[in-house]
């Protein structure tokens, strides 16, 4: 679901940024008053659980691959506004360093992932949970189905708008510019693999997280009994650090086991490269993987032009001083994880800064 840059064009970008930085700007100005309290460490936290969750690639039908998000326990704990903040911190990362998922698509991946997963699970979640209590095995249910609902939810809006573009943006031959499959193709060949093993993920880790948290540490659930307006992060002043700390312990476990993650073949239905779109083997698979309908011969010139804006410093998690690609992807891990955590460090120590500053004036 990492659009690539180059597969939307400029004016559905920034639509989309426009969208996403709405919501950037409701989700901060509703945790402003919060700054100083465990909101900072378990958005950070949260934004590095969905990081290396996305590191985890499973088979997908056609030869193709996908992920989990981690969208729905971030959404569960933290509330929507919450979630918003640390699946596109987590979304940022991925493109700035690693180019999973473009620049000028970030506003788009971020409204998919980050927005409409989280108002989706938190919403399925709140029906089904309803006011059951929290250590309830309807809870666990409840985060499984939030879980699916959520992740396909964002595959079939990405679906939508990767493949309305060449009906949209084309030349006058009638060849895309932009991503090259329309929407009778996009959705069942996006949807198919969210449907099956990629939205079955999704689930598992959301069930299993809550089910974790229930034992571990079940005040941090009570944020999904809270309604939007509220604010759920409000339910989480109180905590204590411990519960914290074994949240990065399952971070660290988790990303440990990351390199299992490059054992599933295959890239993500619409994120091949202008390499990819060139190289007859790689388009064979790319047909296979889109119905049997071939890419068109000649590359759209969008992906052409605007896959080369930006350059990661580790593509493909791998490292380049890194000649084996397991040690490659962990190290890409430990990275992420890590300016992660510094950031959750510092901007915990300016807010309360600000926050001391606040009392005395």
């Amino acid at each position: 679901m990492h659009i690539p840059d180059g597969y939307l064009s400029p004016s559905t970008c920034v639509v989309l940024y426009a969208l996403s930085a709405s919501g950037w700007y409701s989700s901060l100005k509703r945790i402003k008053r919060l700054l100083a309290t465990r909101a900072i460490p378990l958005i950070s936290v949260f934004a590095a659980f969905a990081f290396v969750v996305m590191m985890f690639n499973v088979p997908l039908p056609g030869g193709t691959t996908g992920h989990a998000v981690g969208v729905t326990v971030a959404a569960i704990v933290l509330g929507p506004w919450g979630s918003i903040l640390a699946i596109s911190i987590a979304l940022a990362i991925q493109a700035l360093f690693f180019g999973d998922g473009g620049i000028t698509t970030l506003g788009a991946n971020c409204f998919n992932m980050a927005i409409v997963g989280s108002f989706v699970a938190y919403s399925v979640y709140r029906i089904i949970a309803a006011k059951s209590e929290l250590s309830a095995r309807r809870r666990v249910l409840a985060a499984a189905i939030a879980g699916y609902v959520s992740i396909n939810a964002s595959a079939l809006v990405t679906a939508f708008e990767v493949g309305i573009q060449p009906t949209l943006f084309h030349d006058a031959n009638g060849s895309p510019l932009y991503a090259p499959y329309p929407l009778h193709i996009a959705i069942p060949a996006m949807m198919i693999g969210h449907l099956t093993f990629a939205g079955l993920a999704e689930a598992a880790i959301s069930a299993g997280m809550v089910s974790y948290l229930q034992r571990a540490d079940p005040g941090l659930l009570r944020g999904g009994g809270e309604t939007a307006e509220r604010m759920p992060l409000a339910a989480l002043t109180s905590g204590t650090q411990p519960s914290e700390r074994r949240l990065w312990l399952t971070v660290a476990l988790l990303m440990f086991l990351t390199p299992i993650g490059i054992l599933a073949a295959g890239t993500a239905w619409g994120e091949w490269s202008s390499a990819d779109l060139a190289n007859p083997q790689a388009r064979a698979q790319i047909a296979s993987a889109s119905h049997g309908q071939a890419p068109p011969v000649a590359i759209p010139s969008g992906i052409q032009k605007l896959s080369a804006l930006w350059t990661a410093p580790f593509p493909g998690y791998a490292p380049f001083f890194i000649k084996r690609p397991e040690f490659g992807y962990l190290l890409s891990a430990l990275f992420g994880v890590g300016l992660l955590l510094l950031a959750s460090f510092a901007a915990t120590s300016l807010g309360r800064t600000w926050r001391k500053r606040e009392s005395r004036s």
